[in-house]
């Protein structure tokens, strides 16, 4: 999950050492682009890294999903199917119930009833 990933908070580790190697590297760069954060911002110079993550996500979570949501380079991918009512496809529109950019329609913000559920007790 990509949330849990920004606040730092993934289980996976990867399943060989190449794996591994390439989440260890994304942990290293996140960890810079968060310091680089809490520097610039005098709000989020006392917080921990891990508080600063969580601020973070807490204020951007919703540009996330419209990104992953709305861009067109993702056009065509898995998430542009029958998500809706199981008949009703997003195609032509970011997320369900004609919900097109710039528009805030209820019900289209990110899911976030999983985010303090531990990924292990998610099905």
């Amino acid at each position: 999950d990509i949330g849990d990933i920004v606040r730092g908070k993934d289980l996976y580790l990867g399943y060989d050492q190449k794996e591994k190697n390439r989440r260890e590297d994304l942990e290293k760069k996140l960890k810079e682009i968060f310091q680089k954060i809490q520097g610039q911002n005098r709000t989020l110079k006392d917080l921990p890294l891990d508080a600063v993550r969580e601020y973070w996500w807490e204020e951007n979570r919703r540009q996330v999903w419209k990104a992953l949501t709305c861009d067109d380079r993702l056009r065509g991918y898995s998430y542009f199917r029958e998500t809706c009512n199981g008949k009703e496809p997003t195609k032509g529109y970011c997320r369900c119930g004609n919900d097109e950019p710039g528009n805030d329609n209820p019900n289209t913000d990110p899911p976030t009833y999983f985010d303090y559920v531990p990924q292990y007790l998610r099905a």
